[in-house]
């Protein structure tokens, strides 16, 4: 087997028989895109765009909604895989493929853009070989039609572009993340099926931290896990430090990767609540109060939903 096939990828570039020519920081492109080309705001009005959970913080705190109703009104999900764990993607207007950020003058959230939308026209590949535990980021660069900015006499490095769009910081905070998706698809078969609720927790800790906030302060997780009052304090205060935890339930929950304590009675505790003895697997101590959980969806189908 080749080392390219040994490659597990996480990657903005639809999927396709031919393996992307993998670019390194260093490598130079030839790209502008300014408010007076010819295509401006083109590439919004087609939108497939893959949102991360630091992507979700920063638009939900720049219009100042909760994530929850970031999720419903902005977003739909999606599946890595078939049985897989999910992720979301921005929801066009309706109608039409078209951002529902975009305006005649360009982003209406420019600032707070999301990772895709940044690194446009390049496409980050997180890659991982399958005899690795560590991913390595390489770049490939996205040419369609409808973009004019490839023509413009601008040259720069990749790396320079990344500095120029505000990339460093993006990738730093959603780098956990993409190991984990990167980890999901590289166990395959190898964990098993994985439960409604378990995907139903990782879409939470992943994509909702205001509901994943409220799971945190709930009886059940204060019963189940020995976290000390400054941690939880930092973590109901910050939505970083709630979104670090979350990567690491969710890693040791589905991984069984051993970082966050157990009450010494939690499992007494948590059959006392279910009125069960039989049969306990760990993975039920593991998320309290989880079944209660639903993921939001839009206005149509909640009533569906009734």
């Amino acid at each position: 087997m080749s080392d390219d096939k040994k490659l597990i990828d996480d990657s903005p570039i639809p999927d396709t028989p031919v393996l992307p020519n993998q670019l390194a920081g260093d490598a130079v492109i030839q790209f502008r895109c300014h408010k007076d080309i010819d295509c401006f705001n083109a590439c919004c009005k087609n939108i497939d765009i893959m949102l991360t959970p630091y992507d979700i913080l920063r638009l939900k705190k720049r219009l100042g909604i909760t994530s929850t109703e970031f999720l419903r009104q902005y977003t739909e999900p999606f599946e890595f895989g078939r049985g897989s764990v999910g992720g979301v993607k921005y929801k066009p207007k309706e109608g039409t493929n078209e951002c529902q950020f975009v305006t005649e003058e360009g982003c209406s959230v420019y600032e707070d853009r999301p990772t895709a939308c940044r690194y446009y026209p390049v496409g980050l590949l997180s890659t991982r070989r399958q005899d690795e535990n560590f991913d390595r980021a390489s770049y490939a660069l996205v040419q369609e039609d409808h973009c004019h900015g490839h023509f413009e006499d601008r040259k720069l490095t990749i790396d320079e572009y990344r500095e120029e769009q505000g990339l460093e910081e993006y990738d730093e905070h959603g780098r956990a993340w993409r190991q984990l998706i990167l980890k999901v698809k590289s166990a395959g078969p190898a964990i098993g099926n994985m439960s409604k609720t378990s995907l139903k927790f990782f879409f939470m800790a992943c994509y909702d931290m205001d509901r994943f906030r409220e799971f945190v302060k709930s009886a059940g997780f204060a019963t189940t896990y020995d976290i000390d009052q400054a941690t939880m304090d930092e973590m109901l205060a910050d939505d970083m430090a709630l979104l670090h935890f979350g990567d690491r339930m969710i890693r040791q929950i589905m991984y069984g990767e051993e970082t966050i304590a157990l009450k010494g009675d939690a499992l007494d505790k948590h059959l006392e609540r279910r009125g069960d003895r039989e049969s306990v697997s760990h993975e039920n101590v593991e998320r309290p109060s989880m079944a209660a959980y639903e993921m939001p969806v839009d206005g149509e189908d909640e009533k569906k939903n009734k």
